[in-house]
């Protein structure tokens, strides 16, 4: 069948094994992926050009959504999800938190590519030891530090709680990266978003960015929730090996 993968998986039947189908198909997936794709091309060549900044503008309905998902969505859940672990013990949240911090790393990585494809028309270089950009690289580094401590320790329970703390630690640095162009002389843009008083962006403009939030967003929960299934596959088969063995 095209649309299943076959997987074996416990029945119930005498410590047998039998191969119980596995949907491949993801619906929000394909749903965020469209979404994603829609909102590109209406920035591309159905938004007009910032004034000043022309068309590298255009940079930000890229940048702008990948960084709220990764600061203030992604993150948090990793902080979350490591203390309510440290707390009850249960796997559950340990591999929700473990989601969020790769899907956290992607979206980080996002934003640190398109940051110097604006930077270098708009401030002549590809990039500067700005506040806002050194914490947010320094951010994807612990990130990635997550990802290779989970790889390098073994025993699962050790692994979850040394992973949830580091996780809670990375998270501290979301504040600190939100409040940074107001806490230091800084090249990074003001908010543009969050300032009625002083809108900044055309209707046409801030219609375009508020759907980029949007496609994100679901982008975001289809990430999440196929990288949820795998992890609990993941744990199963690891469980059930070590069950054999």
């Amino acid at each position: 069948m095209p649309d299943t993968l076959a997987h074996s998986l416990p029945t119930t039947g005498g410590g047998r094994t039998a191969e119980k189908p596995v949907a491949v198909f993801d619906w929000l997936m394909a749903i965020a992926v469209v979404a994603v794709s829609a909102v590109i091309a209406r920035a591309i060549w159905f938004t007009p050009p910032e004034a000043l900044q022309g068309e590298a503008q255009k940079i930000f309905y890229i940048h702008v959504p990948s960084a709220v998902v990764g600061l203030y969505l992604a993150c948090p859940l990793v902080a979350i999800g490591g203390a309510m672990y440290l707390w009850l013990r249960d796997e559950r949240l340990d591999r929700l938190a473990e989601s969020a911090a790769e899907i956290a790393l992607v979206f980080l990585s996002i934003v640190l590519v398109t940051g110097p494809l604006w930077g270098k028309p708009i401030w002549g270089t590809w990039w500067t030891w700005d506040a806002r950009l050194t914490s947010t690289l320094f951010l994807w580094f612990i990130l990635l530090g997550y990802t290779v401590l989970r790889g390098a320790i073994e025993d699962r329970q050790q692994r979850a709680r040394y992973s949830a703390v580091l996780g809670i630690l990375a998270a501290l640095l979301v504040p600190f990266i939100h409040l940074s162009v107001r806490l230091f002389r800084t090249m990074h843009p003001q908010p543009i978003v969050l300032t009625p008083d002083k809108p900044k962006l055309s209707a046409e403009m801030g219609l375009t960015l508020s759907l980029a939030f949007l496609a994100f967003s679901v982008l975001f929960v289809a990430m999440l929730r196929g990288r949820l299934k795998y992890a609990a596959l993941r744990d199963h088969v690891e469980a059930r090996e070590s069950g054999d063995a």
